[in-house]
């Protein structure tokens, strides 16, 4: 045996290489220390736990020399219990096995060891020990137990509550805290129930309590509503105390105690806050970190914002006193003149306007720049702010005040923009260029003051344009110098390329690709833009190397000719795994090419992204596993391999199945829904039809999602509710059936909706949406502000339509109802929404009648037309009168320019025929704004397309790379003819595009014509081509699609298989089906599948259920799978024969490392 050391198996540390102990008697009790003694005993015992922690108390005090594993031996041998090395393992695995799968279990071993050995196991969470404990030739991996012990459901939350019932007593409380801290950080907040402050001590020292405070207050956005509010009350409990304030008119809340709080000083009351001392505030507001706390404070309200405000004020501070002067072009305050920069968060809702100077309005302006983080009152904010933009404008013109107004600037309208001189937006880019919240319309008219200072669109000019770079026009883009552009991807306002739109982007590749050293330039495309280089001009490039790639965002087809490219001159497989999204190029060839030894080695490359997998690669791995080591298979990679495979998997393996499977995204695992229920059915026969306790909760993982409606109603015991609910929360995808099981569960949980408290309606969030108009109204009425942040928090999203009428509701009850002293016609008794409705509405702007869209006052609309543009619910009848509404505004359509129809969003799906050839669409970026629309008629696409030729001037044939790229789904209006038309050249470098357009079947069949051009006949395409066509493959012929290789097909789009008419479909040949892979065959329509035999069918089966398409290695499980022989294994390599599917070696136990 090597004399290395050597990581071991738990059993191994007491033995070297003996078989059997078979020493002599006598002297062994008086040859052995105590405590080894005593660890012998435990081992007897079958304690395995409490031994490992005796072993390395002993340790951390004496020195191991190679006799002691001897007389441990002799010791066992006294007492009549003679182990061999295999019966020992055994045991040890087994025993601790259990304890990770069942920690309920290893909650109670730590329970019942000693105060010595409970304090070894707490000393070694906390990291004071080395991480690798020396015995002798033999190395326990002490940091590798206690990350699996942190990283393993269940265990985790053993170990927190053991934490919190013995770690006070036994160490420093200090040490506890910092324990504390390190599994409440990795929980997510789940084990922070409004219980726990019942465990929680209430004589802790002072550090540690101050610690552990600010413990809570850094896990605050993790804890729930109700588990905020008893935090609260457990602190402020231990204040009040350490306070030993007696007077009842004296108030407790000192600056220091102020400062503990934290963030949870916003759950202080009215009155609380009303008794605070001027002289504690005014110290409290004093402090260097007063400022960073108040930054903090995101849910704080406008009742208690005001209260602190009124007690700041009472203080010695006097935010009124300014004086300013102005040198070298800084603003130099007097006195007091910094004091608004330390009201943090409270600045949004100051309100003492009265006499205010324009020079402390312009400081405010610059300190609500943080009111952005806000949990609502965000239209509060922009009021507040107009305000104070008129008092900072004042006998100022916008041109002299621009550079000096904040981010209070996005307020300003198209108007305002438009009157801005160009040396002002020049003077004032500096700050323009950093300010968020612009409109697309907005930056439109700020680039093109800026550009119109400007001669010459260089590096230079557009280096400063920071956000404002996605106004430059793609026609400007296109025209820059070559170098400049170079230039500008090498620079830091590259960043800035990823906000641009595809055709701009498509301006700038045009540019760099035209001439000169193609490769150096694709080499400068970083991130996100490097997915539209296309596939063409990477093919022309057989140079290319995967040093470059690591940072890159990369498209399917892309990495599928790189890899294939590079693994011809690679030598080391590492090195293109380990490239970034190169990953997604792995084909099963490229697997299956890989010996057993390099595939287990190179494993974790593909383990630590399978997001970036596709279920064809999934499918792949799991096959190539299953031949190789399918005893260390992990187990959610049965879930893609056929039914049976997965039946075969035993009780006992239960748990582990479960952990991995619940660590995994099912959805993107598996496809098919037949197949995912037959998953499921197994996950409810490893949980018995229910769910016991949170610590099942804990190993169920992401399978929550996946919980049956009855489970979830009956299934679910109440002490694993609470933390099932934190899971649920996650879930996008809940069926009707779910939803309504767990409205059920929480209305017995919280009782009838008028009973809930301002917690239950916070900690609800996302679930408000489960509930009826008649539940949510007592919500409306009751807690109108936080039913409101809830659904801003809801941005992206279309929730019910119940839902959005109580929010409408909810806005409407407490605006003020006030009609307009000068309606329009048609408009008198209208109480027409206000900018404050349309910004507190988001979404629900939807339930505004059309007739109220209709009669909204001018400058609402015009400061509100980008927020209903982008209201994804809104009918056909209010996106008309909206439309009607922009005519008034405006003047017709022909009067438009491209900021009017920029900001119009979906409104310009209103637009008719007629109206939409009146709109100047000369600039390909106006019609890239209207393509992103995904409503239009054939009609209002061809007028559309129409429209940009005659006004721009170009024929068909003139279309460079980026007018088809922004042209979009209008592209589909093309005739055969016109299509025909199109240059070769622009095509081959947009083909990746195209693929993503759902045109009619003839337009893609004659995409498809102009791809042969590109790529040659379709028998001749590879992987890549085919993957890069995307739906343009749908086009293809019978004849054409038969004489496709079968290998091909996983390589098809899904998007592509649902194109294909189902006559064409069934023209697949009953092999070429069975290769589609698990995604395409998902993909397979209906109407598809009715057109296919049953032979066609089977194979459909086969390709769904994930089997292989050669029949013959589609083997069934062995009834005894066969272990991996260890002459496979590579150095580095360990391989379990204990645990049957290989989840990792118990959290217990160290690695073995040869």
């Amino acid at each position: 045996m090597s004399q290395e050391p050597q990581r071991c198996s738990l059993w191994l540390f007491l033995f070297l290489s003996h078989g059997v102990a078979s020493y002599s008697v006598p002297d062994s009790q008086q040859d052995l220390h105590p405590l080894l003694q005593k660890m012998a005993e435990e081992i007897i015992d079958g304690s395995y736990l409490n031994a490992l922690l005796d072993l390395i108390q002993f340790q951390s005090s004496h020195v191991w020399t190679a006799d002691l594993s001897q007389r441990v031996l002799a010791y066992l041998n006294s007492r009549h219990v003679a182990f061999t090395i295999p019966s020992l393992q055994a045991a040890m695995e087994t025993h601790l096995e259990q304890r990770l799968y069942q920690p309920q279990k290893l909650l109670e071993d730590l329970r019942g060891t000693d105060t010595q050995q409970f304090h070894t196991a707490m000393k070694c969470l906390l990291e004071d020990k080395k991480d690798h404990l020396e015995l002798d030739n033999i190395v326990i991996d002490l940091g590798e137990i206690r990350k699996q012990a942190l990283q393993s459901p269940g265990v985790n939350r053993s170990l927190f509550l053991l934490t919190l019932e013995r770690c006070f007593q036994v160490l420093n409380p200090l040490e506890c805290v910092e324990i504390l801290g390190r599994m409440l950080r990795g929980s997510s907040g789940r084990f922070l129930q409004p219980d726990i402050t019942e465990r929680l001590p209430l004589d802790l020292r002072e550090d540690a309590f101050k610690n552990l405070s600010a413990l809570f207050k850094d896990l605050y956005d993790q804890t729930s509503a109700h588990a905020q509010r008893a935090l609260y009350c457990w602190m402020t409990g231990v204040l009040k105390t350490s306070s030993n304030v007696t007077d009842a008119s004296v108030s407790w809340v000192s600056a220091e105690n102020l400062w503990i709080l934290g963030r949870y000083m916003v759950h202080l009351s009215f009155e609380e806050i009303m008794r605070i001392s001027p002289i504690e505030i005014g110290l409290f507001i004093s402090y260097d970190n007063a400022t960073k706390q108040l930054d903090t404070v995101y849910d704080v309200t406008p009742e208690l914002a005001q209260a602190f405000l009124e007690r700041i004020s009472s203080s010695n501070f006097d935010m009124r006193n300014t004086s300013t002067i102005h040198r070298q072009g800084v603003w130099v305050l007097g006195p007091w003149s910094s004091f608004p920069s330390k009201l943090g968060l409270l600045v949004c809702f100051y309100d003492d306007l009265e006499l205010l100077d324009a020079a402390v309005a312009q400081v405010l302006l610059h300190q609500m720049i943080k009111c952005s983080h806000l949990r609502g009152f965000q239209a509060g904010v922009q009021k507040l702010k107009a305000e104070l933009l008129e008092i900072a404008m004042e006998n100022q013109t916008l041109n002299e005040t621009l550079g000096s107004l904040s981010d209070a600037v996005v307020g300003l309208t198209h108007s305002q923009l438009e009157s801005l001189s160009p040396e002002a937006v020049h003077g004032a880019i500096s700050t323009l260029n950093q300010v968020s919240g612009w409109a697309r319309s907005q930056v439109i008219i700020l680039s093109a003051k800026y550009l119109a200072h400007q001669k010459v669109l260089s590096f230079y000019n557009v280096s400063q344009m920071g956000v404002l770079l996605a106004g430059v026009s793609t026609q400007a883009f296109h025209a820059m110098d070559r170098r400049d552009l170079m230039q500008l991807l090498r620079s830091a306002t590259s960043l800035h390329v990823s906000d641009l739109s595809p055709a701009q982007q498509h301006g700038v590749l045009s540019k760099v690709m035209e001439a000169g050293d193609t490769a150096s330039g694709i080499i400068e495309i970083q991130g996100a833009f490097f997915k539209e280089v296309s596939l063409f001009d990477l093919w022309r490039e057989p140079g290319f190397n995967s040093t470059v790639l690591k940072e890159k965002e990369i498209r399917r087809s892309q990495a599928l000719f790189l890899f294939e490219l590079l693994s011809k001159t690679t030598r080391k497989p590492e090195e293109l795994l380990s490239a970034g999204q190169l990953l997604k190029g792995v084909t099963c060839p490229h697997i299956d090419a890989l010996s057993a030894g390099s595939f287990l080695a190179y494993f974790q490359y593909f383990e630590n992204n399978f997001s970036l997998l596709s279920p064809y690669q999934v499918n792949c791995l799991a096959w190539k596993y299953w031949e190789v080591s399918r005893s260390s298979m992990p187990p959610f990679l049965l879930a893609v391999l056929p039914a049976r495979y997965l039946a075969s998997i035993p009780a006992s393996q239960c748990v582990p199945f479960l952990i991995s499977l619940g660590k995994s995204q099912l959805d993107s695992l598996v496809l098919d829904s037949h197949k995912k229920n037959s998953i499921l059915k197994k996950v409810q026969q490893c949980l018995s039809h229910s769910t016991a306790d949170e610590y099942t909760v804990d190993i169920l993982g992401n399978l929550l999602c996946h919980l049956p409606a009855a489970v979830i109603r009956r299934g679910l015991s109440p002490r694993a509710w609470a933390t099932a609910l934190h899971g649920l929360r996650d879930c996008l995808h809940l069926s009707p059936q779910q939803k309504a099981a767990v409205r059920l569960r929480l209305l017995e949980q919280h009782g009838l909706p008028q009973n809930w408290t301002a917690e239950t309606v916070k900690d609800l969030g996302s679930f408000l949406v489960l509930f009826s108009g008649d539940e949510l109204s007592s919500v409306a009425t009751k807690f109108p502000d936080i039913l409101q942040q809830m659904a801003s928090k809801m941005a992206g999203t279309l929730p019910p339509k119940e839902f959005l009428q109580a929010v409408f509701e909810s806005v409407r009850n407490s605006s003020a109802e006030n009609p307009s002293s000068d309606p329009s016609p048609g408009c008198h008794g209208i109480v027409a929404p206000s900018s404050d409705d349309i910004i507190k509405l988001a979404e629900a702007n939807a339930c505004w009648a059309p007739e109220d869209l209709l009669c909204l006052e001018e400058d609402t609309f015009l400061r509100s037309v980008e927020l209903l543009g982008a209201v994804r619910s809104f009918s056909l009848a209010q996106l008309r009168k909206l439309k009607e509404k922009a005519v008034q505004v405006w003047d017709m359509p022909s009067y438009w320019r491209e900021y009017h129809i920029v900001s119009l969003g979906r409104i310009a799906l209103a637009l008719n025929e007629s109206e939409l050839e009146q709109l100047d669409l000369s600039s390909i970026d106006t019609v890239a704004s209207l393509s992103q629309q995904t409503e239009w008629t054939p009609g209002q696409a061809k007028s559309i397309l129409q429209g940009f030729l005659e006004d721009s001037g170009y024929n068909v044939q003139d279309l460079k790379s980026f007018h088809l790229v922004g042209l979009g789904a209008t592209l589909c209006a093309m005739n055969v003819t016109e299509i025909s038309l199109i240059k070769i050249l622009e095509f081959r470098v947009v083909v990746a595009r195209i693929g993503t357009l759902l045109c009619s079947i003839q337009v893609l069949a004659e995409f498809k014509r102009k791809a042969e051009v590109v790529f040659g006949e379709p028998a001749e395409w590879s992987s890549f081509v085919l993957q890069e066509l995307g739906t343009i493959a749908a086009g293809l012929t019978k004849e054409e699609l038969r004489m496709l290789d079968k290998d091909l097909m996983p390589y098809f789009q899904p998007s592509a298989i649902k194109c294909l008419p189902d006559e064409i479909f069934k023209e697949l040949s009953a092999e070429q089906i069975a290769s589609l892979g698990p995604e395409n065959a998902a993909a397979v329509t209906p109407a598809q599948r009715r057109q296919l035999s049953m032979l066609q069918l089977q194979s459909l089966q086969r390709a769904v259920d994930g089997a292989k398409a050669r029949s013959w290695l589609d083997a069934p499980p062995s009834a005894s799978p066969a272990g991996t022989p260890s002459s496979l294994s590579p150095p580095g390599a360990w391989v379990s024969g204990g645990l049957g599917l290989g989840y990792p070696l118990l959290v217990l136990m160290p690695k073995l490392v040869w």
